[in-house]
């Protein structure tokens, strides 16, 4: 009997429902992952960017058969099928990462790029979407503009999985500013990048960087504390990443005594979401 089952038999709760035995779920894998963070003693934060969605059944299989638990950044971007990486075609996918114990956190709603600061104050931004109603197009947007798009991804993971996400975001591409960072984190948003070693190549090329070269390369150079990045499918490479490389990468670093946690428990966002989550007095900041 797995530990799920075993949690689960001992809370002897009836499941007259699907929300009941979801939460019964949430419960025993969240108590499970706890134990298991608390015993990690060579952590890696593996973090997962939404894409066209594609492979997301097939990486949730890997990540549940291994017993990993990740923190989704979540956009509501275009995917090969359905109305959006966060609408209702996916919501249920969305709800069952939240009864395995995942952590998520906001993408943008619309995967707004930065692609300027603009001089003088208060502080404004060159931005362009490339998802949602008006995609492709550059705007400007004072602080409180970026900060609605921040919340907006953040409700409606709230909504379709019942969990509070993380006060914590990931700008798309990556790319951010000062000024950004500053007016993030004045709405309640800290930014999460990743480590050298944790940019795992999905992006690149399949012609130049091969799924076994990313794999070699990954194994080689991560290291504990690094936070580690690759996406839901990403439609310019031809060789998809995953499934191919999350399996082997899985395994690979755990075989190195490397083990997975959640950015709930990485030392450097730790106190901001427990503050974000009203656990202790606001003060300071990451």
């Amino acid at each position: 009997m797995s530990a799920e089952n075993r949690c689960l038999a001992r809370q002897r709760i009836p499941f007259k429902t699907l929300s009941i035995a979801l939460i019964s779920i949430a419960a025993c894998a969240y108590s499970i992952s706890a134990r298991a963070q608390k015993d990690c003693v060579k952590p890696v934060y593996l973090t997962l960017d939404t894409g066209h969605m594609a492979v997301a059944p097939l990486m949730a299989d890997i990540l549940r058969r291994h017993a990993v638990r990740v923190t989704f950044f979540a956009a509501n971007e275009r995917t090969q099928t359905g109305d959006g990486s966060l609408g209702e075609q996916w919501a249920p996918w969305w709800k069952a990462r939240a009864a395995e114990g995942h952590e998520f956190a906001s993408h943008t709603l619309d995967h707004v790029y930065l692609r300027a600061d603009l001089p003088g104050t208060p502080p404004s931004f060159l931005v362009r979407p490339s998802a949602g109603a008006q995609a492709g197009r550059e705007f400007t947007w004072d602080a409180a503009q970026y900060c609605q798009q921040l919340r907006a991804a953040s409700d409606r993971l709230q909504a379709i999985t019942g969990q509070a996400p993380l006060p914590l975001f990931r700008a798309p591409g990556g790319k951010t500013s000062p000024k950004l960072l500053a007016a993030a984190k004045a709405c309640g948003f800290a930014h999460v990048g990743w480590a050298p070693a944790g940019f795992l190549g999905d992006e690149l090329p399949s012609d130049k960087f091969s799924n076994a070269a990313l794999l070699a390369k990954a194994l080689r150079d991560i290291r504990s504390g690094d936070i580690l990045v690759a996406h839901l499918g990403i439609w310019s490479r031809q060789d998809p990443w995953a499934p191919t490389v999350l399996e082997p990468l899985i395994e690979g670093l755990k075989a190195r005594g490397f083990c997975f946690a959640t950015l709930r428990e990485h030392p450097s966002y730790r106190r901001w979401v427990q503050q974000g989550a009203g656990q202790v007095p606001l003060q300071g900041g990451v």
